[in-house]
């Protein structure tokens, strides 16, 4: 009896004492845990200036939004073409008798350039003046016997009707023999020689290129989202790796389908050429001029965030962080026109934008106009 009760005694004292360790062991690891929260919190106060303190502003650069001249222009490159350009050939088969031309000469327009045999067609010429001649005569006679009543009027007829035969063959064999002739159509400049004198030629052999180069043509192609705002007369300035010289033109027949390709419209412009600086087949970079606007607001290029519907840019408004959607317009070497969304005056992030949420504290360190 007396061992039982004291193993009861020992064993309510063990239980006791794992209460105690189990109770001891929480608390310990409670205690851990707010003293690392405590220690956390107070990393935190010291890092931010303070516990329950405003977030630190983040430092940006500012451009103050104004008004200015904006020259409205589009970029573009384009080709230079002769204002007229063909190839000199023969519309017969027949021998080169004589050339009038030297190569890169220029010539007025009518002027002689290549002279084809013709002893055959002149001939021909010759032949139905003759058979002309004599039915007139014939003619003449039967109408001086028509009005004697020598003869009937269906003979007068007759003779008349050959006369006028005559005078059709006569009308192609001319046209054959002009056709040996080989005349300038327009005033222009003859380029490279590729027959001689005595050779045969055909309506398919090329024997010059023959170009008019002043004035010159410029084509080049705009974006169709542009077709509304160009216009016949529109200036054009462009340069050409050749020349230091920047070079004028104007817009004089716009293309009017839009390119299904491309999705471009290609437009032509005149440009002088009388001192034949500029040479047909010249790249040329076109910058075409849509007129100015007196008050536009720019902001630098760099201010714009794309997006994939619209486009937005950072206002700073009592020092806080405010994002607005734009509408943009012309676009120079550094400025981006907005047509829509800020307005003068207005303080836009430039700087550090990647870094920026919505109404975060700005701090603007430097601010450019």
């Amino acid at each position: 009896m007396y061992l039982f009760t004291n193993l009861m005694k020992s064993s309510s004292l063990v239980r006791w004492l794992l209460v105690v360790v189990i109770v001891g062991g929480i608390g310990y690891l409670v205690y851990g845990k707010l003293n690392r929260t405590e220690k956390k919190k107070a990393g935190n106060e010291r890092a931010g200036g303070g516990g329950g303190g405003p977030a630190r502003p983040l430092s940006v650069d500012g451009y103050v939004v104004s008004t200015e001249k904006l020259s409205n222009s589009i970029e573009t490159t384009g080709t230079l073409q002769s204002n007229e350009e063909l190839s000199l050939q023969s519309e017969i088969n027949a021998r080169v008798v004589k050339i009038y031309f030297k190569e890169g000469q220029p010539v007025p327009k009518g002027a002689l350039l290549i002279k084809l045999f013709d002893a055959d067609l002149s001939a021909q010429v010759l032949k139905v003046k003759t058979q002309r001649k004599l039915a007139q005569k014939s003619l003449e006679r039967l109408q001086y016997l028509l009005e004697r009543e020598g003869v009937s009027k269906q003979e007068v007829d007759v003779a008349q009707s050959q006369v006028e035969a005559y005078d059709a063959d006569l009308a192609v064999a001319n046209a054959q023999l002009q056709r040996t002739e080989i005349r300038a159509p327009f005033a222009g400049k003859i380029g490279l020689r590729y027959v001689s004198e005595g050779a045969i030629v055909s309506p398919t052999t090329v024997i010059a290129s023959f170009q008019q180069t002043n004035p010159l043509k410029v084509d080049f192609s705009i974006p169709e989202k542009y077709s509304d705002v160009v216009h016949i007369g529109d200036g054009v300035r462009f340069n050409v790796a050749s020349e230091r010289t920047e070079f004028q033109g104007k817009v004089y027949a716009i293309e009017p389908k839009i390119d299904l390709t491309t999705r471009t419209i290609k437009l032509r412009a005149l440009v002088p050429n009388a001192n034949n600086q500029l040479r047909p087949g010249q790249f040329a970079k076109v910058n075409l001029q849509l007129g100015e606007t007196p008050e536009a607001l720019l902001v630098p290029s760099q201010a714009i965030i794309p997006g994939t519907k619209d486009k937005q840019v950072v206002v700073s408004r009592g020092g806080r962080a405010s994002f607005v959607t734009v509408e943009t317009g012309t676009r120079t070497d550094t400025k981006v026109q907005v047509v829509n969304g800020i307005q003068a005056g207005d303080t836009v992030v430039i700087s550090g934008i990647l870094q920026i949420k919505p109404d975060a504290p700005l701090k603007i360190r430097n601010v450019k106009k």
